[in-house]
């Protein structure tokens, strides 16, 4: 996995989490389920990366 890969999912998981608090801060379902789709697509990325870093090496 690559740093720039790892950074862009670490940065799309950390604005998943800001949006899911602000979400539930203004009561705003919408934003706060958004926040955790963005979270779970950073995580299955990571994992995919993860799965393919371990047949490389």
């Amino acid at each position: 996995m690559g740093l720039a890969d790892k950074a862009k999912n670490a940065a799309e998981d950390l604005v998943g989490k800001a949006k899911e608090v602000v979400g539930d801060a203004k009561n705003d379902d919408e934003l706060k389920a958004e926040g955790k789709a963005d979270q779970t697509k950073a995580s299955a990325k990571k994992t995919g990366e993860n799965v393919k870093d371990v047949f490389k090496g």
